[in-house]
């Protein structure tokens, strides 16, 4: 033995062990198949046999390859025409050296995942947009802490506050406040996915993936009504489809219109389920010096013509429970009403009218609607907008796919705040809400379609991007030893080759969205 063979290393190379870093992790039964792939995408750990496809329909083992099987998106600008086909990420395709950020926008839509969110995200693309080196990092972020905020414009009842709602018998959401012609619906949230049953969760996840994907989904309201919603069409309520938002409460129509009702009616009341309006005596009527009827209307009066609880909710008259507008009326002081007064009722979407002419006693009398005043009523509809249902997803993005970004993740969440990173979800841009974390807000009508996928677990899949500079993404400690280029991504697709996409496809970029680099977040 000589004196070298008694050392186990030189001096100064005694550096801390580092982990080995796979990968993809060893599969967890060593008694697998020896043609399965244990995919790491989600925390489910599928063992997915050649040609199959794990319980997500997302990725599939493609001759002993875990492969992405949908087309990563990218957004395109430019006259160029669009392949009709997906293309190829294996380098086949025809380079594009000359590819920039002002034409080329990678989304997270089919890009992979982060998933067990100690590697890098599956895109970091570097691209030159009006001059500057930009960089954009992508990914499929898996969301348990997300829901959709729904407003349907209406002014149908569709259930009590706080009512649940169900999908297929399950409990999926509730209803919460009522806006200005609208009422509001929160659906999904991580309680309903993961806090109740393994039904209620797959239920719940599965009606999200619909509606995400601007698909059509009944829903019914526990002590309202069944309603059937899609993002961007008229919502179904009881069977019928809504045509028109109200044009505002009935005090709002009064003041709308007052000037039109002058001289063609004696007294309007505009029916409503939460503000009645009763012209003479509103203050519009009252500058219009409009002697008064008489009229005396139900319900609790809240200020000069304006009457709140005059009915019940529901599907009748103004949103109100009521088909026979007279029934709201109280009676009428026969010291100042007199025969002959023309009494118009209308509903704030003047869907429902009717034209009275008081009798000799003082009995409203059915009568032909006077031109005149029919087109007023007509007016009032015009005025309306068309009743739509909105979808927006809401998802805390602030948790473990920040580790995609960087290794120090804080900085991620403080340099958004400070307006350095925009956020969009498949290019569309994102609200970013004020507090802690990266709570995000989008209008899944702005987003590309099929974007939303789900994982048994149950979460909800949704595409984030997060675009900065070049010198922002090194300051804040981005990855940058996995950055590619954009024309490297357009022929080659992801730094990894373990559940990534295969193929890409470009779409057209909606002008409405603002193209995402160089654009500020939208922060609350």
């Amino acid at each position: 033995m000589n004196e070298h063979t008694k050392t186990d290393g030189l001096p100064g190379l005694d550096l801390p062990a580092m982990p080995q870093v796979l990968e993809r992790a060893r599969p967890r039964n060593e008694r697998m198949a020896s043609g399965k792939i244990e995919c790491n995408a989600c925390p489910v750990l599928c063992q997915i046999s050649p040609g199959k496809t794990g319980a997500c329909d997302r990725y599939a083992n493609h001759e002993g390859t875990l492969v992405r099987v949908d087309p990563v998106l990218f957004l395109r600008r430019g006259p160029q025409a669009l392949a009709e086909d997906a293309l190829p990420l294996d380098g086949s395709t025809p380079a594009q050296p000359s590819a920039s950020g002002d034409d080329f926008f990678v989304t997270g839509v089919g890009s992979s995942t982060t998933y067990p969110d100690y590697k890098p995200a599956p895109f970091i693309v570097a691209s030159q947009a009006r001059g500057v080196d930009m960089v954009t990092v992508v990914t499929e972020g898996i969301f348990s802490y997300c829901s959709f905020k729904v407003k349907i414009d209406t002014d149908r009842w569709l259930g009590p506050e706080q009512a649940n709602i169900r999908c297929k018998g399950e409990v999926v959401g509730h209803v919460t406040t009522a806006e200005y012609g609208s009422q509001m619906l929160s659906l999904g949230g991580v309680h309903h996915l993961t806090g109740g049953s393994k039904k209620e969760g797959r239920i719940t996840v599965e009606m999200m993936q619909a509606l995400g994907n601007k698909q059509a989904v009944d829903l019914s309201i526990d002590g309202g009504s069944q309603i059937t919603i899609q993002a961007g069409r008229p919502p179904i309520v009881n069977g019928v489809e809504e045509q028109r938002m109200r044009v505002g409460c009935g005090s709002a129509t009064i003041g709308i219109f007052a000037k039109q009702f002058w001289g063609q009616c004696d007294e309007v009341v505009v029916v409503d389920d939460h503000i009645t309006g009763v012209l003479t005596e509103h203050q519009a009527g009252k500058c219009l010096d409009m002697k008064p009827s008489g009229l005396k209307v139900r319900g609790r009066k809240s200020t000069p013509g304006r009457y709140f609880q005059v009915a019940n909710p529901g599907t009748g008259w103004g949103g109100t429970d009521i088909a026979d507008p007279l029934s709201i009326i109280e009676g009428w002081d026969a010291a100042v009403a007199w025969p002959g007064l023309r009494l118009l009722m209308t509903s704030t979407t003047g869907e429902h009218a009717a034209w009275f002419v008081l009798d000799e006693q003082l009995v409203p009398q059915p009568a032909p609607m006077p031109p005149a005043v029919q087109r007023v009523v007509d007016r009032i509809g015009e005025n309306c907008e068309p009743s739509m249902t909105s979808v927006m997803f809401l998802a805390g993005a602030g948790g473990s796919l920040r580790a995609g970004v960087t290794e120090n993740p804080v900085l991620l969440t403080r340099a958004i705040k400070q307006g350095m990173v925009n956020v969009t979800c498949g290019g569309a841009p994102a609200y970013v809400w004020a507090g802690g974390g990266i709570t995000v807000m989008v209008d899944v009508m702005r987003m590309p379609d099929h974007s939303f996928g789900t994982v048994p677990t149950p979460a909800i899949v949704a595409p984030i991007e997060f675009s900065m500079t070049m010198a922002d993404y090194q300051a804040l400690g981005g990855h940058a030893d996995h950055v590619r280029s954009i024309a490297h991504a357009l022929q080659q697709g992801a730094w990894h080759h373990d559940g990534a996409p295969t193929q890409r496809r470009d779409v057209r970029a909606l002008p409405a969205n603002g193209w995402p680099l160089g654009a500020p977040p939208l922060l609350g």
